[in-house]
């Protein structure tokens, strides 16, 4: 008998694509926060936030993927990145998934010149595509 080898995710909307990232890179899943601005940073860097002391860069996705800006509130993923933490704003937290690993395919080829760049690849569910999501690629 073969064992069927999972991922966990985290998953999130980004505008209609839902995307996911190990759920052994979040730190934790936490609503919106005010924000400091960074002088002279690029649009995609939406500032500093502050997490129980500690200094975070918070990342907006919907600008570095080339997305129209989000009208509500945001909520923030935390990941470690290397020894660091970031924050990355997405439009609304989903479950964590457990996918087959033999579900996952190479990104499609339909994605935009900016996501292509931050998308590992995609898994197949049932009813719709989970976009895998490169961390390291997102935050930097």
């Amino acid at each position: 008998m073969t064992t069927r080898t999972t991922t966990q995710l985290v998953t999130f909307m980004l505008a209609d694509r839902l995307c996911g990232i190990p759920v052994d890179r979040v730190q934790e899943v936490l609503p919106g926060r005010p924000r400091t601005r960074v002088p002279l940073a690029p649009d995609d860097v939406a500032g500093l936030v502050n997490l129980r002391g500690q200094v975070v860069l918070s990342v907006d996705l919907r600008r570095r993927l080339g997305l129209p800006p989000h009208d509500g509130d945001q909520m923030m993923v935390v990941v470690f990145v290397g020894d660091e933490t970031v924050s990355l704003l997405v439009d609304r937290i989903g479950d964590v998934l457990e996918v087959p690993d033999d579900r996952f395919e190479a990104p499609p080829q339909t994605l935009s010149e900016e996501l292509q760049g931050v998308i590992r690849g995609a898994y197949k569910l049932s009813d719709r595509l989970l976009l895998a999501l490169d961390v390291d690629a997102a935050a930097s």
